[in-house]
């Protein structure tokens, strides 16, 4: 109890030290000072602590904590078996957050969830708010749709949307008001348009002389369909002009506006909601995302399907920034570029893994096709010149694909170790039949199916037109060879290696030696003059 309560109070030192400086930007907004509305929020995990604390120790009723809890519900709820279904049904807007205890991201969402209730208290926004936790109301959260933690919902007259967004107050804010009809912030005052540009944050503002016409409906259909970026009108170019100083039309006009150093973008196109989705879908990143477990879904998720990595050392970066930030200009909605920090393990070894260089430790570039998850590697020295000529080759395709591979081995052996580098000259292109081994460490299957391709290997070891190897598909690659399953086995027949065939791979020693003896058409006079006599593998005893 002593652990929680300690808990609770640095989350609620944490909070108050997030929100010390906020709302200072607030538009559209009630005259009114929204910290009381912060602090209630907050209230509510200390005064249970407090009250629960009580009770425990045998102290008084805790009738202090208790009103407390209660004034704090006014505006946010706390859910439990009993009233969740029933709370979900009597508030046309409600949004819940459903976590648990021990959850980490859930630590992390609730500041920025009470952040957002509290803005969206203060801007006259009628959704009711309310957690529950779901680890101690296991039945409550199966009744409200609370399936993993944390988990944002807004119900809306009883439909339920999910909230897959970044967990920012902003973002989290814009999606709520969308939802609830309310896609567009109007601005028609030069001061409240400066004091939302204080808000920090990437928005699409729309010019409209009369907010009327065709053009004008598209814009609003578009805020309405998208869900993450907030877009604003006005119809006063006087005020247009202190979001966007560039704009130029006198009558309607569409930009982006973000907080990094490439801030405005003018959108050119039709003024019809798919292109204006598009416009803002592409151009709505910074030119060198930051990738965080935040927004990776996002940014696997981006339309620009070319994405470039710069992998290194936060220091490591700092002399590399510039010059990135440079040649991504030059590509701007064409290849999105990504930095990840190498030192964040979590982050950075799962793509490192997929591409071979777990043990890498100096800056390293690579890139991605997320169309047909085609992998790069610029293995020439970072700098401007080669990092925009990588960039020009993956862009017209002429960058060939980087395949994971380990050295090429010295020694061939019985059965000859292939790599990925070696897997064209050794299989594909040898003028013998190949029985090739497919296999990982890690595979419970794969060691006792490689002792009985040896004693095969060694049966068959003095044909000359039959060769036995293996390779091991977690370090290497090869775009020919396609296996999602160990181990796997095929032959390479001499005559035809673009239709390689399937050997099960539960058969027998015998049946594994009787299928090659079939499908080659190996006679049992050449398999006995080649092996010189030996025991034939009906006599090798069968361990599968």
């Amino acid at each position: 109890m002593r652990a929680r309560r300690v808990g609770a109070l640095v989350l609620v030192a944490v909070l108050a030290l997030a929100v010390s400086a906020a709302w200072a930007a607030r538009l559209d907004l009630d005259d009114d000072d929204d910290s009381d509305v912060l602090d209630e929020l907050l209230a509510i995990d200390d005064e249970e602590e407090e009250e629960r604390g009580g009770l425990d120790a045998g102290g008084g009723d805790g009738g202090g904590a208790a009103e407390a809890v209660r004034r704090a519900q006014s505006m946010v709820l706390v859910l439990d078996n009993d009233n969740a279904r029933r709370t979900v049904e009597e508030h046309a807007e409600l949004l819940l957050l459903g976590y648990a205890p021990w959850c980490e991201r859930s630590a992390k969402l609730m500041p920025r969830f009470a952040e957002a209730a509290a803005a969206l208290r203060a801007m006259g926004s009628a959704v009711a708010f309310a957690k529950l936790d779901g680890e101690r109301y296991p039945k409550a959260a199966a009744a409200v749709g609370v399936k993993g933690f944390p988990t944002v919902l807004l119900f809306v007259n009883g439909t339920e949307h999910a909230y897959h967004g970044l967990h920012t107050k902003d973002a989290i804010v814009t999606w709520v008001r969308k939802k609830t009809g309310v896609p567009v912030i109007r601005l028609q005052a030069k001061d409240s348009a400066e004091e939302f540009l204080k808000k920090d944050q990437t928005f699409a503002i729309g010019l409209f002389k009369n907010f009327e016409g065709a053009e004008y409906e598209e814009f609003v259909k578009a805020a309405t369909t998208d869900d993450e970026v907030q877009f604003v009108e006005t119809n006063d170019r006087s005020v247009a002009k202190i979001l966007f100083p560039g704009i130029t039309s006198e009558e309607q006009f569409v930009g982006l506006v973000k907080s990094e150093p490439e801030k405005f973008e003018k959108f050119d196109g039709e003024f019809e909601e798919t292109a204006i989705l598009r416009f803002v879908e592409l151009n709505k990143f910074p030119l060198i995302t930051v990738f965080t477990e935040l927004n990776s879904g996002k940014v696997y998720s981006s339309p620009i399907k070319l994405q470039a990595f710069t992998f290194s050392e936060a220091y490591d970066f700092e002399d590399l920034e510039s010059m990135v930030e440079e040649v991504a200009r030059g590509f701007k909605t064409k290849i999105m570029f990504i930095y990840v920090d190498t030192a964040e393990e979590n982050l950075a070894k799962p793509f490192l893994t997929l591409y071979g260089l777990e043990s890498e430790t100096k800056p390293t570039v690579t890139a991605f096709d997320t169309s047909n998850g085609a992998k790069y590697v610029m293995e020439a020295d970072i700098n401007a010149k080669n990092l925009r000529e990588f960039c020009l080759s993956l862009l017209d395709g002429t960058l060939p694909p980087y395949h994971k591979s380990e050295p090429v081995p010295q020694e061939k052996g019985l059965v000859e170790k292939v790599v990925g580098r070696t897997f064209d000259s050794s299989v594909l292109e040898s003028p013998q039949n190949v029985f090739l081994e497919v296999y990982t460490p890690w595979c419970v299957d794969c060691e006792a199916i490689s002792k009985n391709v040896e004693k095969v290997a060694k049966h068959f070891s003095g044909l000359d037109n039959l060769k036995f190897a293996r390779i091991d598909a977690s370090v290497n690659e090869h775009p020919k060879l396609k296996v999602n399953n160990y181990p796997a086995l095929f032959i390479y027949p001499a005559e035809d290696k673009s239709n390689p065939i399937k050997v099960p791979k539960k058969l027998s020693v015998k049946d594994m030696a009787k299928l090659i003896k079939e499908k080659l058409q190996i006679s049992d006079v050449e398999t006995a003059a080649a092996t010189d006599n030996s025991p034939p593998p009906e006599n090798v005893k069968d361990e599968l």
